[in-house]
């Protein structure tokens, strides 16, 4: 699997650059995105700009991603889908259950707004 990994101080940018997002892809995302996890990272931002399709396994791999982050305490969040994989997100009704966004930056927007609202909310108790 070609990807590259862009690490933060408040979350993680892994950027795929593969055009299939399959059965022979998603067993190395998968453990990448354990890895990140175990490591601490609990904000993962998942670019899929180069993504052209994906099957069952790749939805699979997106949920575990979303689990491992939201047991973290933090966020799994999409970016870049094309029409396609974003259809077949829509028909799996995932689209209720992952965070997608048009791009990186909303992404990166997105999770720095959230971890304002943990503190805020922290700071409240």
């Amino acid at each position: 699997m070609k990807f590259t990994v862009d690490k933060h101080e408040k979350y993680i940018l892994i950027k795929l650059n593969e055009s299939k997002l399959n059965s022979l892809v998603t067993p190395q995302l998968k453990s990448e995105l354990i890895l990140i996890n175990t490591e601490g990272q609990r904000n993962i931002i998942l670019d899929l700009g180069q993504i052209k399709f994906a099957d069952s396994s790749g939805l699979s791999s997106l949920l575990v991603g979303h689990r491992l982050c939201k047991n973290a305490g933090g966020s799994f969040i999409l970016c870049g889908l094309n029409d396609a994989v974003s259809r077949l997100i829509t028909i799996s009704q995932l689209d209720n259950v992952l965070s997608i966004v048009p791009t990186c930056e909303e992404g990166i927007d997105l999770i720095f707004m959230e971890e304002i609202e943990k503190e805020l909310k922290r700071e409240i108790r």
